[in-house]
């Protein structure tokens, strides 16, 4: 079953689960995929998070039966997830703009958000230069914090994380450290895949090294792999940001391959990823 597949799956699973009280971890298992690395696809494909979907799905659900039934506010809070009337009140006009209420005054607009279903079209215009290379384990010495997935925080908060690594130097540090067969900072993400930690993900800003800690940094082991190697040209973080959609909106569909669930990486030479014509790449390990 190829990502698309996967994913359409995983949301039939929700549709049919709608009202029931879901955890990201049910819904990944749908798709044979780990939290992380399901919930990243799904953001990258639909630009909205799982969370975000289940709860727009639920608001328009709810509306529809509003305007169906005499069923009573309170039951259908409850029946879509709401403890409180106030509670879904107040999510009801943030996506509706009316209160729950007013719907049953008639000649109101509501925002409808339908059943989802993934197409992608390869269009094939924007080519997508990659090779596959197949590589030994090696070893990276860097810094690292640990964030949440829930609703993509992830997103947010790793750019802070490099201005603060450029800010006090750690970025100059780990340029001049690099030692090992790629010459250059990686930016690594490894996912948790224990059920304790499963919507958690550390990230390194590191350099491939050689050798015992240096003072101040910690050592990751990146696995032996097959990986995809995609060239990203352009100004962070636009490009790279493009990249990303393009290999999961169109690459991974038109191959066989999957995401082997190991460490994954971009790679930033030893030059200013902000220029117009900076160049980067991007590490996926398939199987």
């Amino acid at each position: 079953m190829g990502w698309i597949e996967s994913i359409q799956k995983a949301i039939e699973y929700i549709e049919d689960h709608i009202t029931d009280d879901l955890s990201i971890e049910q819904i990944a298992k749908e798709a044979n995929a780990s939290v992380f690395h399901f919930q990243r696809t799904f953001s990258i494909l639909t630009n909205m998070s799982i969370g975000e979907y289940s709860r727009k799905r639920r608001l328009t659900l709810a509306a529809k039966e509003l305007q169906d039934s005499g069923i009573k506010v309170i039951d259908i809070a409850l029946k879509y997830g709401y403890d409180t009337p106030e509670a879904f009140a107040k999510a009801f006009r943030k996506q509706h703009g009316i209160a729950p209420s007013d719907v049953r005054k008639g000649n109101v607009s509501l925002k409808s958000y339908n059943r989802l279903t993934i197409q992608v079209t390869l269009k094939g215009v924007d080519p997508m230069k990659y090779k596959l290379i197949e590589k030994e384990s090696f070893q990276v010495a860097g810094v690292k914090r640990t964030y949440s997935t829930a609703n993509n925080e992830q997103n947010k908060l790793i750019p802070r994380f490099w201005e603060d690594v450029h800010a006090d130097g750690t970025n100059d540090r780990l340029a001049a450290l690099t030692n090992g067969e790629i010459e250059g900072i990686l930016g690594v993400c490894v996912a948790g895949e224990e059920a304790d930690c499963s919507q958690m993900i550390d990230y390194w800003i590191a350099a491939p090294f050689q050798g015992d800690a240096p003072e101040g940094l910690d050592i990751l082991n990146i696995p032996a792999s097959k990986w995809a190697v995609f060239e990203v040209h352009g100004p962070m973080p636009a490009a790279m940001q493009n990249a990303w959609k393009q290999i999961f909106s169109e690459w991974f569909p038109s191959h066989s391959y999957k995401h082997a669930g190991t460490p994954e990486f971009e790679y930033y030479p030893h030059e200013d990823p902000y220029q117009p014509d900076a160049y980067s790449e991007i590490w996926i390990p398939i199987k």
